[in-house]
């Protein structure tokens, strides 16, 4: 496939005519999915999927188009000249582009990430031995992600990725159950073993009269599925330049010097460990990293092509939120959390989060599965759920009493327009408190 992109890009360049500017990129994917129900096997399939895109730039105009690739080299080269064809058409009637920045320095590079996985079947049937009696449902994804970038200016780049996302939930009966989910670049079946004994354990609580607890504030745990959902909404605005320079970032005060997170809290993108490639389709070269928290303080915003020509910043990310976000880890061990916790709540995940006030980073959700009240260290009983609305410059500021040692790489389920390479590695919090609404 590599091969192949950088030939077809080298026959369109060579009829790139006067001071035009040609962009191809080309993304895509080969991969396996198995959806389960009740730990059955209901439907398994692989997708194969290659999508070519043509940015043709003269002066301060741009056009973009793409189109799917069959493989098939002479007809992938009609189709992409035809698309040229049609985007040299548009160029002439379309405005001039403000922001229009792309790189003139070319580059060139290449970069593989992951293992190749064991075949779908295999990991398949290894979890549905391991689960055999349990009510699971979920959804098993692999293979191999890719993109490539070359341009009339000299780029050439090509990224690769292998990776698998195990995304699954046990049912005891009705709305009980527990969630849980299994992501990474090497494939390590011990991992799902031991997360299925825990299941079990947590099954085996559930069954047990749930607790419902009244509305206050209450010492907590938030497991990394739960400080997921956090740094989900703290993404949209928290990061971004435009939304810092225009002032609609929740993260204003910090970025102002007014409020701060505690010490402890620093908050990287991780362009180096991440699924995504380390170059912007503009031909942008990425840092390895760009730290937008460093010990409770704000630090860099990420500049994504189109910000960086606005504000005459330098460009260090694709888009204007993570695509690797990680969260540093701390000194409590994953086996004392519940010693450290004490007495008090155990929150395996939230969902429907959304912001309650911006203006003060504070946050609404809801617990769900795998919520639990702890006595004297001890898991006892499920919680019912509870709506939560609490900023995040407390639960990460002044009730933070520490982070786990060991953290979990989360990879994204999403596969609206393919699989998505969106990552976070994040531990889990200690809080002296969390503030439950209803």
């Amino acid at each position: 496939m590599q091969e192949a992109f950088f030939a077809l890009a080298d026959r369109l360049r060579s009829g790139i005519a006067g001071q035009e500017v040609l962009f191809c990129s080309l993304g895509g994917e080969v991969s396996e999915f198995v959806r389960l129900n009740r730990n059955r096997i209901r439907q398994a399939g692989q997708v194969r999927t290659v999508r070519l895109g043509l940015n043709l730039i003269h002066g301060a105009r741009q056009v973009e188009g793409s189109c799917n690739l069959s493989g098939e080299p002479r007809s992938d080269l009609e189709q992409a000249r035809w698309l040229l064809g049609r985007l040299r058409e548009r160029l002439a009637h379309v405005p001039e582009d403000p922001f229009l920045n792309y790189s003139t320095d070319p580059s060139e590079g290449q970069r593989q990430m992951g293992d190749p996985c064991p075949p779908a079947e295999e990991a398949v049937a290894e979890l549905i031995a391991a689960a055999r009696g349990m009510d699971l449902v979920g959804i098993w994804a692999s293979g191999e992600m890719f993109e490539g970038l070359a341009s009339s200016i000299g780029h050439r780049h090509w990224h690769r990725s292998l990776s698998f996302n195990l995304d699954w939930s046990c049912f005891l009966e009705a709305d009980k159950g527990v969630k849980a989910g299994c992501a990474g670049l090497h494939w390590d079946a011990t991992r799902v073993h031991r997360r299925l004994r825990v299941m079990r354990e947590e099954l085996r609580v559930m069954a047990g009269s749930a607790r419902t607890i009244a509305p206050g504030r209450y010492r907590a745990y938030l497991a990394p599925a739960a400080v997921q959902e956090l740094m989900d909404l703290l993404a949209d605005g928290g990061f971004d330049l435009r939304s810092h320079r225009t002032c609609q970032t929740p993260l204003l005060g910090l970025a102002r010097g007014e409020r701060e997170l505690d010490a402890g809290v620093s908050i990287c993108e991780e362009h180096g460990r991440g699924l995504t490639a380390d170059f912007t389709a503009q031909g942008f070269l990425k840092p390895a990293s760009v730290v937008l928290v460093e010990k409770g303080r704000y630090g860099r915003c990420l500049v994504d092509a189109r910000d960086g020509k606005e504000y005459g910043e330098a460009v260090n990310a694709a888009t204007d939120a993570p695509e690797s976000l990680g969260l540093d880890p701390g000194d409590i061990p994953l086996a004392e959390v519940l010693r450290r916790l004490d007495r008090g709540l155990y929150i395996g995940n939230l969902w429907y989060g959304n912001w309650s006030d911006s203006n003060d980073c504070r946050l609404t959700g809801m617990t769900r599965f795998g919520t639990y009240w702890v006595e004297n260290g001890e898991i006892v009983s499920p919680v019912n759920v509870m709506r939560f609305d609490d900023s995040l410059y407390h639960l990460l500021g002044d009730r933070l009493e520490g982070l786990t040692r060991e953290r979990e790489l989360i990879l994204s389920a999403d596969t609206y327009e393919g699989r998505s390479t969106e990552s976070s590695l994040l531990p889990g919090l200690l809080v002296s408190g969390i503030e439950l609404a209803l």
